[in-house]
């Protein structure tokens, strides 16, 4: 196979890999279940960020009728 050839082949196999998200390895967002504590209207306000972190290390963020919020784990 002539050279000139492997170069099209070679361009159109890493492109199917981008097309496929095989290429790069993207970081997944945490999974994240609903919280056991039955949530106040108050909580509303202490919102997790978008990579699902909370500020203090003594809450968890959980999903609520009111979006993803940080919740206290006491």
């Amino acid at each position: 196979m002539p050279t000139q050839a492997l170069l099209p082949i070679l361009l159109l196999c890493v492109l199917l890999l981008q097309a496929q998200g095989g290429l790069f390895n993207r970081n997944k967002k945490p999974s994240f279940t609903a919280c056991d504590k039955q949530p106040s209207i108050n909580i509303c306000i202490n919102h997790c960020s978008y990579f699902q972190k909370c500020p203090k290390s003594d809450t968890v963020c959980c999903s609520t009728f009111c979006g993803n919020v940080c919740m206290s784990l006491l």
